[in-house]
């Protein structure tokens, strides 16, 4: 398992650099702050993954210890956000990726297509994909949404949870059913057939479960969750419903199992003292019930709290090895690695 690359699916790392006392180059200089760094990628097996560019609300904290409940937890959403001050804030965490990948010295390439990530992914070159996460920052006449592909933009998120002009998040509340609120708007339904025309993956973590099903009627490409769970072992909204992996799996599409420890505990609690079984039991669910074909990685890693046993990216050797175990065979962990994301970006993508 030691030569296998691992594609994640989800990362905040920009938000990370962006946000934190560590000057984005020190990214090159192993740390013990964070998730991700180049050095400690490099002993993870980390061959590249999705690099979101996620716009947070000012002075919002998801403490839980105050909104918790008699059987969990219920954390209001904040406001939402202009796209002016979305597009701004995009800018800046996509600047962050692309001095990455020019400071590097060939080590870090932004991808485009398919031909670049399997070169990468052959020649130990970190590949990133530039990811939004929330399209707050694309403008209803989608002229942002193709200035950003030409810049790189390959996949994008209808929303974060909080409500935009494209449609509704689902809330962090556990126990909680995804399916909340509203469909998508009349501007979001545009918004993914855009995104088919360009060529731009559509991820459908945090859409609530009428917009995924918005999604499902109207896209012409694979179903995607980047960094979602089951919602048969932990019932938080976050997570997928069966129905909602049958779909994923008709679709030819992909989840990338999140390692938050509230996604993944079935009491959804946010402690950190769980084993790498933890996560392994929503990769065999999937697995078992739909496929191995419809599960891989997506992390969340500088995003959540993950599990001390993963600790960060350099726990995944330890989780792929940890996968063998249970009776995966090679050829299926190198699907759940990076060649199931490596699929479904094939029938998305259009270069």
């Amino acid at each position: 398992m030691e030569t296998i690359p691992i594609f994640d699916g989800h990362n905040d790392t920009l938000l990370e650099l962006h946000t934190s006392a560590i000057h984005e180059l020190e990214f090159f200089n192993e740390t013990e702050l964070g998730h991700i760094d180049f050095p400690r990628a490099k002993k993870g097996n980390f061959g590249g993954g999705f690099f979101a560019a996620f716009t947070p609300n000012k002075n919002y904290h998801m403490e839980s210890a105050q909104y918790l409940t008699e059987s969990g937890y219920d954390i209001p959403l904040p406001p939402p956000i202009d796209q002016p001050t979305a597009l701004n804030y995009t800018n800046a965490l996509a600047a962050i990726l692309f001095k990455l990948e020019s400071e590097s010295n060939g080590g870090f390439k932004v991808i485009k297509n398919i031909d670049q990530l399997i070169y990468c992914l052959n020649n130990q070159i970190l590949a990133a994909i530039f990811h939004i996460e929330g399209a707050e920052a694309i403008d209803t006449n989608f002229d942002a949404l193709h200035v950003l592909y030409q810049a790189g933009l390959r996949s994008l998120g209808i929303v974060w949870s909080r409500p935009n002009q494209y449609g509704e998040g689902v809330p962090y509340r556990y126990p909680s059913s995804p399916n909340i609120g509203n469909g998508l708007t009349d501007d979001g339904k545009n918004l993914v057939k855009q995104c088919n025309r360009l060529g731009i993956m559509i991820d459908t973590a945090h859409l609530n479960e009428k917009g995924f099903w918005d999604v499902v009627k109207i896209s012409e490409a694979p179903i995607v969750a980047t960094h979602s769970n089951v919602h048969t072992i932990c019932p938080i909204s976050r997570n997928l419903t069966d129905n909602q992996l049958a779909a994923i799996k008709a679709s030819n599409g992909v989840v990338g199992i999140n390692f938050a420890v509230n996604m993944l505990r079935a009491d959804g609690k946010f402690e950190t003292n769980i084993s790498l079984d933890t996560i392994i039991q929503h990769i065999v669910y999937i697995a078992e019930n739909f496929g191995v074909d419809y599960v891989a990685l997506g992390s969340d890693f500088d995003g959540t709290i993950v599990p001390d046993s993963i600790k960060d990216v350099t726990g995944l050797p330890k989780l792929m090895n940890q996968l063998k175990t249970y009776g995966f065979t090679d050829e299926e962990l190198t699907k759940i690695a990076y060649k199931n994301w490596m699929r479904v970006l094939v029938d998305t993508w259009k270069e």
